[in-house]
Protein backbone atom coordinates (compact mmCIF):
# COMPACT_ATOMS: atom_id res chain seq x y z
CA UNK A 1 0.00 0.00 0.00
CA UNK A 2 1.34 3.56 -1.17
CA UNK A 3 2.05 5.61 1.87
CA UNK A 4 -0.36 8.66 1.16
CA UNK A 5 1.25 12.03 -0.69
CA UNK A 6 1.37 15.37 1.40
CA UNK A 7 1.65 17.04 -1.88
CA UNK A 8 1.04 20.76 -2.23
CA UNK A 9 1.34 23.64 -5.16
CA UNK A 10 4.21 25.97 -4.59
CA UNK A 11 3.26 28.76 -1.91
CA UNK A 12 3.09 31.99 -3.88
CA UNK A 13 3.35 35.78 -2.25
CA UNK A 14 2.94 39.22 -3.36
CA UNK A 15 5.08 41.84 -1.55
CA UNK A 16 2.83 44.44 -2.56
CA UNK A 17 5.05 48.02 -2.90
CA UNK A 18 2.35 50.67 -3.14
CA UNK A 19 0.38 49.75 -0.52
CA UNK A 20 2.89 48.39 1.77
CA UNK A 21 1.30 44.64 2.27
CA UNK A 22 2.30 41.13 2.33
CA UNK A 23 0.30 38.15 1.08
CA UNK A 24 0.92 35.28 2.01
CA UNK A 25 0.10 31.86 0.44
CA UNK A 26 -3.61 31.38 2.34
CA UNK A 27 -3.78 35.01 0.83
CA UNK A 28 -4.19 36.90 4.38
CA UNK A 29 -2.98 39.99 3.44
CA UNK A 30 -0.80 41.61 6.47
CA UNK A 31 0.90 45.26 6.89
CA UNK A 32 4.24 45.62 5.88
CA UNK A 33 6.42 48.26 8.21
CA UNK A 34 9.40 48.42 5.53
CA UNK A 35 10.39 47.74 2.09
CA UNK A 36 13.77 48.43 1.19
CA UNK A 37 14.71 48.22 -3.28
CA UNK A 38 17.93 47.51 -3.85
CA UNK A 39 18.82 47.11 -7.91
CA UNK A 40 19.78 43.17 -6.52
CA UNK A 41 16.89 42.98 -4.14
CA UNK A 42 14.16 43.71 -1.81
CA UNK A 43 14.20 43.90 1.92
CA UNK A 44 10.57 43.31 3.67
CA UNK A 45 10.12 43.86 7.77
CA UNK A 46 6.89 43.19 9.10
CA UNK A 47 4.87 41.81 12.49
CA UNK A 48 3.91 38.64 12.75
CA UNK A 49 0.98 36.60 14.27
CA UNK A 50 2.68 33.30 14.61
CA UNK A 51 2.14 31.65 17.34
CA UNK A 52 6.15 30.90 17.03
CA UNK A 53 7.76 34.48 16.20
CA UNK A 54 6.31 37.51 16.37
CA UNK A 55 8.49 39.35 13.40
CA UNK A 56 9.58 38.25 9.96
CA UNK A 57 12.67 40.22 7.86
CA UNK A 58 13.14 38.35 4.38
CA UNK A 59 15.36 40.04 1.76
CA UNK A 60 14.43 38.76 -1.75
CA UNK A 61 17.67 37.69 -4.03
CA UNK A 62 15.58 37.31 -7.40
CA UNK A 63 19.15 36.31 -9.16
CA UNK A 64 20.20 34.19 -6.47
CA UNK A 65 16.67 32.39 -6.75
CA UNK A 66 16.75 32.60 -2.91
CA UNK A 67 14.71 34.83 -0.13
CA UNK A 68 16.59 34.83 3.31
CA UNK A 69 14.49 35.48 6.33
CA UNK A 70 15.09 36.02 9.80
CA UNK A 71 12.81 35.06 12.60
CA UNK A 72 12.14 36.53 15.52
CA UNK A 73 11.03 34.12 17.66
CA UNK A 74 9.03 34.34 21.42
CA UNK A 75 11.60 32.70 23.86
CA UNK A 76 10.03 29.55 24.53
CA UNK A 77 10.15 28.73 20.62
CA UNK A 78 14.16 29.76 19.57
CA UNK A 79 15.40 27.33 17.33
CA UNK A 80 19.11 26.95 16.39
CA UNK A 81 19.32 28.75 12.85
CA UNK A 82 20.43 32.18 12.28
CA UNK A 83 19.05 32.37 8.73
CA UNK A 84 16.19 30.21 6.67
CA UNK A 85 16.40 29.87 2.79
CA UNK A 86 13.71 29.38 0.92
CA UNK A 87 14.31 28.31 -2.64
CA UNK A 88 12.19 29.34 -5.45
CA UNK A 89 11.51 31.70 -8.05
CA UNK A 90 11.42 35.26 -7.50
CA UNK A 91 9.89 38.04 -10.24
CA UNK A 92 10.44 41.79 -9.64
CA UNK A 93 8.00 44.40 -10.92
CA UNK A 94 7.28 48.06 -10.58
CA UNK A 95 4.84 47.94 -7.71
CA UNK A 96 4.66 44.84 -6.60
CA UNK A 97 7.31 41.59 -6.19
CA UNK A 98 6.22 37.81 -6.09
CA UNK A 99 7.73 34.28 -5.16
CA UNK A 100 7.23 31.14 -5.75
CA UNK A 101 8.29 28.63 -3.05
CA UNK A 102 10.27 25.39 -4.78
CA UNK A 103 9.70 23.92 -1.36
CA UNK A 104 13.54 23.26 -0.89
CA UNK A 105 14.92 25.02 2.39
CA UNK A 106 18.36 25.41 3.86
CA UNK A 107 19.02 26.80 7.88
CA UNK A 108 22.11 28.27 8.36
CA UNK A 109 24.03 28.53 11.57
CA UNK A 110 26.35 31.26 10.88
CA UNK A 111 29.82 29.69 11.43
CA UNK A 112 28.66 26.35 11.92
CA UNK A 113 27.18 24.57 9.14
CA UNK A 114 23.82 24.27 7.17
CA UNK A 115 21.07 21.87 6.41
CA UNK A 116 19.10 20.89 3.14
CA UNK A 117 15.01 20.41 4.45
CA UNK A 118 11.85 19.43 2.70
CA UNK A 119 13.52 18.00 -0.49
CA UNK A 120 10.78 15.10 -0.07
CA UNK A 121 8.67 17.93 -1.02
CA UNK A 122 9.87 18.70 -3.86
CA UNK A 123 9.97 15.29 -5.14
CA UNK A 124 6.15 14.38 -3.90
CA UNK A 125 4.63 18.02 -5.65
CA UNK A 126 6.78 17.08 -9.01
CA UNK A 127 5.22 13.65 -8.94
CA UNK A 128 1.83 14.81 -8.09
CA UNK A 129 2.69 17.50 -11.32
CA UNK A 130 2.75 20.95 -9.01
CA UNK A 131 6.24 21.82 -10.44
CA UNK A 132 7.89 20.72 -13.50
CA UNK A 133 10.95 18.87 -14.17
CA UNK A 134 13.06 21.78 -15.08
CA UNK A 135 11.91 23.86 -12.18
CA UNK A 136 12.70 20.73 -9.69
CA UNK A 137 16.16 20.51 -11.40
CA UNK A 138 16.12 24.13 -10.83
CA UNK A 139 15.76 23.72 -7.24
CA UNK A 140 18.17 21.20 -7.01
CA UNK A 141 20.94 23.01 -8.12
CA UNK A 142 20.23 26.22 -6.59
CA UNK A 143 19.97 24.25 -3.02
CA UNK A 144 23.53 22.44 -4.10
CA UNK A 145 24.77 25.68 -5.25
CA UNK A 146 23.45 27.71 -1.81
CA UNK A 147 25.28 25.08 0.39
CA UNK A 148 28.58 25.25 -1.88
CA UNK A 149 28.88 28.61 -1.49
CA UNK A 150 28.05 28.74 2.31
CA UNK A 151 30.85 26.10 2.75
CA UNK A 152 33.30 28.08 0.91
CA UNK A 153 32.72 31.12 2.98
CA UNK A 154 32.31 29.38 6.39
CA UNK A 155 28.91 29.56 6.76
CA UNK A 156 28.67 33.57 6.61
CA UNK A 157 25.92 34.68 4.50
CA UNK A 158 27.02 37.94 4.44
CA UNK A 159 30.66 37.62 3.38
CA UNK A 160 29.01 35.11 0.65
CA UNK A 161 26.66 37.88 -0.40
CA UNK A 162 28.86 41.07 -0.19
CA UNK A 163 31.05 39.45 -2.48
CA UNK A 164 28.22 39.18 -5.13
CA UNK A 165 27.96 43.02 -4.86
CA UNK A 166 24.74 42.36 -2.35
CA UNK A 167 25.49 44.12 0.95
CA UNK A 168 22.30 42.94 2.88
CA UNK A 169 21.68 44.47 6.13
CA UNK A 170 18.47 43.94 9.30
CA UNK A 171 16.86 45.48 11.72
Amino acid sequence: MEAPTLAHAPKRETFNLADYTNTDPKGFVRPVDHYHIEPWGLYMGRESDHEQFHYLESWILPSLSIRVSVFHFYPAHERDQNFYVDIGQFTAGETAWRSEDHYIDVVLRTGRGAHIEDIDELFDAHTAGYISTDRAEAAVRTSVEVMTKLALYKYSLSSWLQDEGMAITWR
